[in-house]
């Protein structure tokens, strides 16, 4: 799937399944929940707390595929195109430090 196909099949779902995009302030406030969720299950899975019962059954893709909805459906209802927007933040990225963590002795 390319990010465009993805861009598309989440447009069709919110169509057929959701009657209509939340809006961009809703959107935002269900993006922080969703990237808290990726947060917690991170903190519990690599760092050093411990889950709660209930939450172990909790699966960091499931929530990396969420936050990753959101931010489609944040592109979908404001025509951002991702494909060109990380084509060309990659582009930035490269320009930007193509070298520089190279030279960085923290990463050796």
């Amino acid at each position: 799937m390319t990010i465009q196909d993805a861009q598309t099949i989440v447009d069709n779902w919110i169509k057929k399944h959701g009657v209509r995009y939340f809006n961009e302030l809703t959107n935002m406030a269900i993006l922080t929940e969703e990237v808290g969720e990726v947060a917690r299950i991170i903190s519990r899975q690599y760092g050093e707390q411990s889950f709660k019962n209930e939450e172990s059954d909790k699966k960091l893709g499931d929530e990396l595929a969420d936050v990753l909805f959101v931010i489609i459906c944040l592109a979908n209802q404001t025509g951002v195109d991702l494909t060109e927007a990380l084509e060309k933040n990659l582009e930035k990225k490269t320009n930007r430090d193509g070298e520089r963590h190279h030279s960085n002795t923290k990463l050796a």
